[in-house]
């Protein structure tokens, strides 16, 4: 089956893996799109399952509240360095 550049590379922009595992990753899955993001996560090509042995245990919690709506995010990173920089916390 072909696939278009195009198509290459919405599902490298999506895993982070190279183009070449992703067109594999496509040609495997008959073009489906999800079953290529889980062909990569298996064959451990995808940019998160290279950081999945990794301790996220530095990060912040932040909370917001107007009127009667509210949201709370915690994002998790990997060193304090980053936790207290001010692009992190911006």
């Amino acid at each position: 089956m072909a696939f278009t550049a195009k198509e290459v590379q919405v599902l490298r922009q999506a895993t982070g893996a190279g183009m070449m595992d992703c067109k594999k990753a496509l040609e495997e899955a008959n073009g489906d799109f999800e079953a290529a993001k889980k062909w990569l996560r298996e064959k451990g090509l995808s940019a998160s399952a290279k950081r999945d042995d990794r301790d996220n245990a530095q990060g912040l919690v932040s909370i917001l509240i107007k009127g009667n709506i509210g949201a709370m995010v915690k994002l998790k990173c990997e060193t304090d360095f980053v936790a207290s920089s001010d692009g992190f916390k911006a």
